[in-house]
C-alpha cells in the first residue's frame, strides 16, 4: 500500500470575516479526496504561521495557508528561513488578497482549494527586505499605516472603504522623508510622502497601480516614488496620475529594478505586505527570483500577467 502524501493546513481563523471556519470541512473534504492525509493547524498570534512552517513543514509534502496577505507573508517567510523550496498553495481569506488575485487564485475557498492540490507549480519573485521578506510589496508613508492601525473589525465591516477613509482623516498631517534611492548607477536624492517596490498587478485592491506589463517571475520590482508637492497644482498632478494609471509627471518616479537601496536620516516606518514592518534609516530591497513554488489553477499555459 503505497504511502499517503501528507499537507499541512495552516489558516488564520480571523482573517477577512472568518467565513474559512464556514468552509473548513469542504476546504479539508477537497485536500482528503485529493489523496492527502491533512494536518490542520490554526494560527494563535501574529508570527505563529511563519514558526511553524519553518519548524515543521519539511515532514510534509505540501503546505497551504489561509488567509489574508499577511498569513501568506508569515508562510512564505517560514519557507524561505528553512532555505529549501517547498510547494504552497494559498487559499485567500483577507479583505484585500492582493497576491490571489495577480496569480489568477480563484476568491472563491473550495475552488482555491482545488487549484492548491490539483493545480501547477508557479515559481514566482519574493523580496528580502534586510533580513526579512515579502511576497509582494514593501512600502513606506502615504497610506501604508492604514492596513495595520485598522483594526480587524472596522475592515470587516468597511472593506477597501476603511482603507480610504483611515488614509482621508490623517491627509493633513501627510509625512514627508528625506531619503536618497540608489539602484544600477542611479542615485536620486529626493522629499518623498510615498513609497512602494512591488510584484504584483494589485496593490490596497486596486489593480493597475503598479504599473503596465507586470510579471512575477521575471526578477524585478516595479518601484513608485511620489514626491512631496509643493503646491496644489503639483498635488492635483499627482493624483490626476495616480487615478488615471498614466506616468506623465515628474512628481512620481516609476521604474523596474532588481536591487534597490533606500537611505534616510531619519527612521522610517515601512509596512510588509500590509504588515507593519519596522522602521529603518537604510534598507537593502532585493529580487528573489522564481524562489517560492506557488500552486495556482491549471491553465494548460504559462502564468503571463499584465497589470493593464
Amino acid at each position: 500500500m503505497d504511502e499517503k502524501k501528507r499537507l499541512l493546513f495552516i489558516f488564520n481563523p480571523y482573517s477577512g470575516k472568518a467565513q474559512v471556519k464556514n468552509q473548513l470541512f469542504d476546504i479539508v473534504d477537497v485536500m482528503v479526496k485529493a489523496d492527502y492525509e491533512v494536518t490542520i493547524y490554526p494560527t494563535q498570534r501574529t508570527g505563529d504561521g511563519e514558526e511553524k512552517v519553518e519548524r515543521e513543514a519539511g515532514a510534509y509534502d505540501l503546505v497551504v495557508c489561509c488567509g489574508g496577505d499577511g498569513t501568506l507573508d508569515e508562510v512564505v517567510t517560514g519557507i524561505m528561513r528553512r532555505g529549501k523550496t517547498q510547494p504552497l498553495g494559498y487559499i485567500p481569506a483577507g479583505s484585500t488578497n492582493d497576491f490571489a488575485t495577480s496569480l489568477g487564485i480563484p476568491k472563491d475557498m473550495v475552488k482555491a482549494a482545488e487549484a492548491a492540490v490539483h493545480g501547477t507549480e508557479f515559481l514566482c519573485d519574493i523580496g528580502s527586505f534586510n533580513q526579512d521578506y515579502f511576497v509582494y510589496v514593501a512600502a513606506f508613508g502615504l497610506f501604508t499605516a492604514v492596513s495595520y492601525k485598522t483594526s480587524q473589525e472596522w475592515k470587516n465591516v468597511l472593506g477597501h472603504a476603511a482603507y480610504i477613509l483611515e488614509g482621508m482623516r490623517s491627509l493633513h498631517e501627510i509625512p514627508s522623508f528625506l531619503m536618497e534611492v540608489r539602484y544600477g548607477n542611479i542615485r536620486l536624492q529626493d522629499e518623498f510622502v510615498f513609497g512602494m517596490i512591488s510584484n504584483s498587478t494589485s496593490v490596497g485592491g486596486f489593480k493597475g497601480m503598479t504599473g503596465k506589463d507586470v510579471l512575477l517571475d521575471d526578477g524585478v520590482f516595479e518601484v513608485t516614488l511620489i514626491r512631496k508637492p509643493r503646491n496644489p497644482i503639483e498635488l492635483n498632478e499627482i493624483i490626476a496620475s495616480l487615478v488615471n494609471l498614466v506616468d506623465d509627471t515628474d512628481m512620481v518616479y516609476s521604474f523596474k529594478t532588481d536591487e534597490v537601496q533606500i537611505l534616510s536620516r531619519d527612521p522610517v516606518s515601512w509596512t510588509l505586505d500590509g504588515e507593519f514592518g519596522g522602521e529603518h534609516t537604510e534598507v537593502w530591497i532585493k529580487n528573489l527570483c522564481q524562489a517560492v513554488q506557488i500552486m495556482v489553477p491549471d491553465t494548460g499555459g504559462a502564468l503571463t500577467i499584465d497589470g493593464k
